[in-house]
């Protein structure tokens, strides 16, 4: 058993509670806005981006629902917990880099030359990133009791966990550049009129800048 002072025992269960927090208000804005998915996604032609969208919404939803219960349950072995998680956080990033791609390439009307580069960096960036979220022991996690799983990182394990999300990074930055490309493109210069209209241009900017700032 690892020892482990009260201290970094109290810092723990507080980003365990930080995360339930996350978690309640992502399940309230789920119950507020199902009205609005019932009515515009649900009720129309199923597409791929609506199957995207409702894939991504609810797989997300799971995947919160199950790691924080993981979280807070007592386990015999923190494996299994850690290649799930890891897993988790994997498939919902291909999945957003997916739909932003499909948006991407609508926004430049539907150009195949744009979809095929796209797709060829998502997919290099992808097994990248797989390889550098998966391709370490697990032996470094523990089970504590009333804790939950309890992981250390080297030095060299931190670094390769880091350039997993920095491939993610990369490829929301050259979405944020061609989005700000292709609308300063159509409209010239931005003007205060993105803030007072709301065609389709005006909205995937705006989308764009708070994906991209959250």
């Amino acid at each position: 058993m690892m020892d482990i002072t009260s201290s970094a025992a109290q810092q723990m269960l507080f980003c365990m509670y930080a995360v339930l927090a996350a978690n309640s208000i992502l399940i309230y804005d789920h119950m507020v806005t199902l009205p609005e998915e019932i009515a515009f996604i649900c009720r129309r032609p199923k597409t791929l981006s609506a199957m995207l969208f409702l894939l991504n919404r609810y797989l997300a939803l799971l995947f919160n629902i199950s790691n924080l219960v993981l979280s807070f349950v007592p386990l015999s072995s923190c494996t299994g917990y850690w290649l799930y998680r890891q897993l988790s956080l994997v498939s919902q990033a291909v999945i957003v880099c997916l739909i932003l791609t499909i948006r991407t390439y609508a926004l430049y009307g539907g150009s195949k030359r744009l979809l095929i580069c796209l797709i060829i960096i998502i997919i290099g960036l992808a097994i990248s990133a797989s390889v550098e979220s998966f391709g370490r022991s697990a032996g470094n996690a523990v089970s504590l009791p009333g804790i939950g799983c309890y992981e250390t990182y080297t030095t060299t394990t931190s670094v390769r966990l880091g350039l997993a999300w920095v491939a993610d990074m990369i490829y929301e930055l050259l979405i944020f550049i061609l989005i700000v490309y292709r609308v300063c493109k159509t409209r010239g210069l931005l003007r205060s009129s993105l803030v007072n209209r709301t065609n389709i241009i005006d909205t995937m900017f705006r989308d764009g800048k708070f994906l991209y700032c959250i």
